[in-house]
């Protein structure tokens, strides 16, 4: 239990550097320091109200505040919030939470602070000879989960929102077909949008295009990969400028291979170690533009700044284009790999808009049964078992032909979105009566929502339909699975998953197998704690079998 709480302690920190990086993104834009704006204007005014800062008009005749001045106002209650001491109880939660998991959360003591002292105070009590005690350490992981949820992925997507845009449905490409070799192209990878945001905004310029197309290229493109290529695909339409995205990271070095890639600009979460022998193999320059990121053969960091990131992406720009010059002398390479469509951006205010403005739809084909229920898809991809997305295919397929609605979000999202599943053609695959609901609705029945830190919205989604019926998200006929998670951040998304009182299936095994008494902990002792439940199956059919046995329980009990 140690080692898991280690593993966690990473995805947290992880997390709530990237809460960090989006509060001083906010400051510094509401001071007029950035070349980014407020894009949703209405959800600031929002959150400042939840915050207590009165965002909106109070009185009849009174002046709404400046959204600049809000804009500082809410990144500086973030940055609070994240430090919050650990022996106070974290305002977010107290905003975002339901009542109802507030309550069972304070009974068991894991009702948690800032997931910065949190962290520090797991790190330093998973030392050896400091908490000896399982059970001990187990609660201390679902405490450190909630602390990350509502410190710190909660507040970087509403504030992502804020500065890029509320997400909402509009068609893209993916894969490897996307790169043009013509062009100049530069691929903004990672987990963070605001190097890649800046690059596109740069990219548009009439001189930039002049530019690439002066050193022999068609123009300049601007590609996304893994999760800071999803936040942006979630926010920006495709144009002749920014194309789509690539894959995940395991479709990294096959990218690179292409040898069409200029720069690959890398922020701070998934780029293999490995990649400096790409560098001179195929081309392309490698460029660290995170502080956290480096690599052997690779000697070049524009750390980003939000001061600084105009400058920045002209830097990268120009390195691309310079780049392009010797990729050209030495023989345009040009590859027949596909391309795919996808639909994407289903925001929580997207999905509720597609329903007319109202759950309510939504609620009634759960109740009839045309949508048995809901299946998160929050995962990694890894060569572990079948290969590269093998499981994550598998499992939505086998979902959806039993007419559950799944969300997808992080790698396994675009794994789902490069096979053609996140399209309206896949609703051919769908059970016959999710498929029905899907085509009244106009939506593909696997929902992209985006990067692994969208599992914030989707347990706000998750919140909203619990709060809609009256009941705790743990009677919801809903669960979650992580068919192939690798990476830090996919075990605290899971503990979380546990502590709001989810059925929870993952693939492989946590490394807690030698435990005896932790695997029963998790996987049968758990459920009468909060109601949540970790189901471990490597084969999908079965896994399957197991989500749609709870989802059929769970819509007994409520009667429908």
């Amino acid at each position: 239990m140690r080692n898991f709480l280690h593993l966690n302690i990473m995805g947290a920190t992880a997390y709530t550097y990237h809460a960090k990086e989006v509060a001083m993104t906010l400051k510094a834009t509401g001071k007029g320091q950035t070349p980014f704006t407020i894009r949703d204007e209405a959800k600031l005014r929002d959150f400042a109200d939840k915050l207590g800062f009165k965002g909106g008009k109070e009185l009849p005749g009174t002046e709404e505040p400046p959204v600049n001045e809000l804009a500082v106002k809410v990144g500086d209650a973030i940055l609070e919030g994240i430090h919050t001491d650990s022996d106070e109880a974290l305002g977010m939660v107290g905003i975002f939470a339901p009542e109802s998991r507030q309550k069972v959360w304070r009974e068991l003591g894991i009702l948690p602070g800032g997931p910065i002292e949190e962290s520090m105070d797991m790190t330093t009590c998973s030392m050896t000879n400091i908490d000896g005690d399982y059970v001990s350490l187990a609660k201390k992981a679902l405490r450190l989960s909630i602390a990350t949820i509502y410190g710190s992925l909660v507040p970087l997507e509403l504030g992502q929102d804020i500065l890029f845009g509320t997400p909402s449905p509009h068609e893209h490409e993916v894969d490897l077909g996307i790169i043009d070799p013509e062009y100049v192209n530069i691929v903004a990878n990672g987990h963070e949008p605001f190097i890649g945001a800046a690059l596109i905004a740069a990219a548009k310029k009439a001189g930039n295009q002049q530019k690439a197309k002066d050193s022999g290229a068609k123009g300049l493109h601007i590609i996304g990969s893994i999760e800071t290529g999803q936040e942006l695909l979630q926010r920006f339409e495709k144009d002749d400028v920014f194309v789509g995205l690539t894959g995940n990271w395991l479709s990294i070095e096959a990218a690179l291979a292409t040898e069409g890639i200029d720069v690959f600009a890398m922020d701070m979460n998934c780029s293999p170690p490995a990649l400096g022998e790409y560098q001179d193999k195929y081309n392309v320059t490698l460029v660290s533009v995170s502080k956290l990121v480096a690599m052997p053969g690779m000697d070049r960091q524009i750390a980003y700044k939000p001061a600084k990131v105009e400058a920045q992406a002209q830097e990268l720009i120009d390195l691309a284009i310079a780049n392009f010059k010797k990729r050209k002398a030495a023989g345009l390479v040009k590859n027949d790999l596909n391309r795919q469509k996808t639909l994407t951006g289903f925001s929580a205010e997207a999905i509720v808009s597609a329903l007319g403005g109202t759950l309510d739809p939504l609620l009634d084909v759960i109740k009839k049964g045309d949508i048995k229920g809901i299946v998160a898809l929050i995962s990694c991809t890894t060569l572990k078992d079948s290969g590269q997305d093998v499981n994550t295919i598998a499992i939505a397929k086998e979902l959806i032909k039993r007419d559950i609605l799944v969300m997808s979000a992080g790698c396994g999202n675009a794994a789902l979105q490069v096979a053609g599943l996140t399209t309206i053609d896949a609703q051919e695959l769908a059970g016959g009566r999710l498929k029905a609901v899907c085509e009244s609705l106009g939506i593909p029945p696997v929902l992209s929502m985006g990067t692994c830190t969208d599992t914030g919205r989707i347990i706000n989604i998750v919140t909203a339909v619990a709060d809609a019926l009256g009941v705790d998200p743990s009677q919801l006929p809903v669960a979650v699975t992580a068919p192939e998670y690798m990476e830090q951040k996919a075990t605290i998304d899971g503990v979380f998953a546990l502590a709001f009182g989810l059925y929870t299936h993952v693939a492989p095994l946590a490394p807690v197998g030698g435990a005896p008494n932790l695997v029963k902990l998790l996987t049968w002792d758990l459920e009468g704690l909060t109601g949540g439940k970790l189901a471990v199956e490597t084969d999908m059919v079965e896994a399957a079998d197991g989500i749609e046995a709870h989802i059929m329980e769970k819509r007994k009990a409520l009667g429908i």
